[in-house]
This record gives structure tokens, sequence and C-alpha cells, in this order.
């Protein structure tokens, strides 16, 4: 066989063994065949809710939604929660966490440029590799070296990170206000409990007085003789009764008083602070239109849980992503010498240069192991946005089914009251003018008691479910207004989110 035929038999044979080892390498390279997810976000409007939540014209709550209850001490209060609550300050501190995370993806996308320098003063040994003149002499290296790195992300391994990360800073910007909302929210509540409580004393403070007039009354029925000592030591006790309620309600409006203290990021001494509540009824309730497709954008829990949905789609690409090889460029220069002489000639120059590629061939299921995590990691929160979407709706028709109900026995416990409150003084006049006994004026008495704690819980009652309803459609937050809205070029629908996670 001559020259020319053994080059060309070389040749193929070489040719051969390239293509063998590259179909060895592509049907033992490491992929993600057969994984994927088909879990989809929700819509708002395939959940029946126009029964429950008809559109009747109404606005959505804005930020100073507290000043309609007519106190200007409440909004202060919210104010001040807001400005010093460590519950705040907590957020705050999660979304500056996720903040960072941002920088650093961001960084991974640019070429990373180091410099480094190195003196080592070092005796070499006389009788190792080392011959003399260099071996039993003590000499000094310089090395100066400026490198630079890049990877090229050609699958987009970092551009997905960054997407999570910013996705994620999202998801905690809108807890953040979700925090705010739920704050202001406790604080008109915890303030209403207040102002319950100082009702409930006045209540007490009347019927103080109403039970020393029956006392009075009693006396001098005992002095006539229409009345025994029985008689007179029960209105006795029941004056010490009233009195001892009155004494009770102090004491829980000292504890509420501590209560809105903690909510204000304050010691109890604050809350001995406040004055007396003076609210009012508030404006009319009224739901807005299309609930169901606008309470996605005023419901900051909503807006965090799909946010958290786009940060668990980009780890799923970012997972998909290694299954690639990675390509990083690398280059170094500098001067590396013996002494100082010749440390920065030109033939003390060195000169790095090359490519690095990083293909997973066999990696025992590690990746796919990791992808199928990313997996149900992005189905948790597909499912943790449709329940809170789910709960969001059974809130506000909650809200608004508790406030129709209260408004229908408001009427009632009303006409209830009128009629206690005549049949009493019915009472303490016959009593007086000793026609009935005494029985029948502390019933009556007990009555009219009840009936006006009805009308004031009732009354009560509606506030607190008008603060629950504000809270419900979102406290003021409008996530078009604070760009934390979902991108356009984002999967908006539940068929467009599972088609690119797969």
């Amino acid at each position: 066989m001559n020259s020319q035929s053994l080059s060309a038999f070389a040749l193929s044979s070489r040719a051969a063994v390239a293509a063998a080892m590259t179909a060895l390498t592509l049907t033992g390279c490491a992929n993600y065949f057969g994984m994927k997810s088909d879990k989809q976000i929700s819509s708002p409007m395939q959940y029946e809710s126009s029964q429950s939540l008809p559109g009747e014209d109404g606005q959505w709550p804005s930020l100073d939604w507290a000043n309609q209850f007519g106190d200007q001490q409440l909004p202060r209060l919210i104010a001040e929660a807001l400005d010093g609550s460590p519950s705040i300050a907590q957020a705050q501190a999660r979304l500056a966490k996720a903040s960072s995370y941002i920088e650093t993806s961001r960084a991974a996308l640019f070429p990373k440029v180091n410099g480094s320098y190195s003196w080592t003063r070092e005796l070499y040994s006389a009788n190792a590799i080392y011959p003399p003149p260099f071996g039993g002499t003590w000499f000094s290296e310089n090395n100066v070296l400026a490198s630079a790195s890049w990877d090229l992300d050609l699958w987009g391994k970092n551009r997905q990170r960054l997407g999570q990360a910013v996705s994620q800073e999202r998801a905690a910007q809108a807890d953040m206000q979700q925090a705010r909302v739920t704050l202001a929210a406790s604080v008109a509540s915890t303030y209403n409990q207040l102002a319950q409580l100082y009702a409930f004393r006045e209540i007490a403070r009347r019927e103080i007085a109403n039970r020393q007039d029956i006392g009075r009354i009693t006396d001098g029925r005992v002095t006539a003789g229409l009345d025994t000592n029985v008689e007179r030591q029960t209105a006795a006790g029941n004056i010490a009764t009233s009195q001892s309620n009155l004494t009770d309600l102090d004491g829980q409006i000292t504890v509420v008083r501590y209560q809105l203290g903690a909510l204000l990021g304050k010691g109890p001494d604050r809350g001995l602070q406040i004055a007396m509540p003076v609210l009012t009824t508030g404006d009319t309730v009224a739901l807005p239109n299309n609930i169901p497709a606008d309470l996605v954008a005023r419901r900051a829990d909503i807006v965090a849980a799909r946010w958290q949905v786009e940060a668990a789609m980009h780890d799923v690409k970012e997972a998909k992503a290694e299954f690639f090889p990675d390509v990083n460029l690398a280059a170094g220069f500098g001067f590396d010498a013996f002494g100082w002489g010749r440390f920065l000639t030109s033939a003390s120059r060195q000169v790095q240069l090359g490519p690095a590629i990083h293909l997973p061939i066999f990696d025992a299921g590690a990746l796919r192991s990791q992808l199928k995590g990313r997996y149900a990691d992005f189905d948790l929160d597909v499912a943790n946005y449709n329940q809170t979407l789910i709960n969001a709706l059974q809130d506000v028709a909650t809200q608004v089914s508790s406030i129709r109900s209260i408004d229908q026995q408001s009427g009632d416990a009303q006409r209830a009251l009128d009629a206690t409150s005549k049949a009493y003084q019915l009472a303490v006049v016959r009593y007086k003018a000793g026609l009935s006994p005494q029985l029948q004026v502390l019933t009556a008495d007990q009555n009219l008691l009840a009936a006006e704690q009805t009308v004031t819980s009732l009354k009560m009652r509606r506030r607190d479910m008008q603060i629950g309803l504000i809270k419900a459609l979102g406290g003021g937050f409008d996530a078009t207004q604070t760009g934390l809205v979902v991108p356009a070029d984002a999967p908006a629908s539940a068929t467009a989110a599972t088609a690119t996670a797969n």
C-alpha cells in the first residue's frame, strides 16, 4: 500500500472514529425529554360570581379610605403605624434582599476582569531539580496578570436567573404593599373595637343611673310600706353589678389601647394617649363593576402570587438551559520574571487565551431531578395563585353578605330598642305610682339594656365589616399605578404560561 493509500485510510479511520464518538456523546447526553407541566393559572372570569358580586357602580377604595369615617385621629394613627411598625420594616428588609439578588444576577451577564500581583522570595534547593546557578540561590519572582472571562450565555441560563430575581423582587414589593394594607386595616379595626367599648361604657353608665333611680324609688316604697327590705337589697345588688360591669369595660378599654400602641410600633403608653374615638357610619357600601376581572390588579396578595408564578417559570427555563453546553471565553495578559531587571520587558510577557466548553453528558439524573423540582415549584405556585384568587373572591362576597345581613338586622333591632325604651319608661311610672311590683321594672330595665347593646353591637360590627370589605377590595392598592402589573410580553393567560414552562 502506497503512502497516499495509507493517508486516505488514516483520514477515513479518524473520520469514522469521530463520527462514532459524536453519536455516542449525543445519545449519552443528559436531556429533559418528556418532562413538562400541565398546570394552568386560572382566569378570574372562570369563577362564577355575578350573583354574589353584582356591579353597583361603586368606587374602588382609595389610599385615604380612613377619612370616610369622619374621625381625623384614625388616618393619623394609620400613618403613624405605617411609618414605624416593625412589620413594615421586616417587609422592607425582605424587599432590599430581593433587590440585591437582581444586581448579583445581572452581573453574570457581563464580562469579568480581574487583576493580580504576587511577589515570591524563594531559596531553591541545591539538591533538587534546579541545577546551579539556580540551585542553592535565593531568587525573587514577580508576577502581574490581568485576566478577563465571559460566559456567553448562549442558552439564556443567566438571563433566566435575572428574570427570576426580578420577579422575586416584584413579589416582595407586592408583599410589602399587602403588609401595609393589612396593618392599616388592623389599626382601623382595633380602633373601631375601642369605639365599641366606649359605646358600651356609655350604656353601662346610663344603666347605673337607671338602677340608681329604681333604688331611690324602692327606698320610698319601703318607707311607705309597699316594698320590703328584699326589694331594697335587690336594687342595691343591681347597682353594684352595673358598677362592676363599668369597671370591667374600663379594663378592656385599657387593653385595647395597649394593642393599638403595639400596632403603632410604640410602647403601651402610646396607646393611653389616644383620644376617645368619634367614628361615623362611613360611605355607602356599593360594589365596583368588573370585580373578578379588576380584582387581580387591586389585591396585592394576588399580584404577589402572580409574580411568584413568573419567578417559577424562569426557574424552570434556567434548569432546562443547564442541559446545554456552557461556553466561556477567557484571556489574560501580564508579566512574569525572576528579579526586577527584566520584569516589565517584552520577553517577560505572558498571554493566556482559550475558550472553555462544559457539556453535561452523564450526571446520574441530577439535572433531570433538578428540573423535576423546579416543575414541582411551578405547580405549587400556580396552585397558590389559584387558591389566592378563590379566597379573594370569597372574602369580598363574605364581607358584602355580612353587611347586607347586618343592615336588615339593624332595622329590627332599632324597633326593638324603641319598644323596650317605652316599656321601661311605663314600668318606671307604674312602679313609682305603686301600680306594679319591682320585678316588672327590673325586667323592663334588663330588656332595655340588652336592646341597647344589640343596636350598638350591630352598628360597630357593620363598620368592622366595612373595614374588612375595604381590605378585601385591596385597601387602595392598584398594581397599574405601582408598576407591578405582569409585563405584556410575559404569559398572561393560563395556556401561555403552561406553554412557556414546558
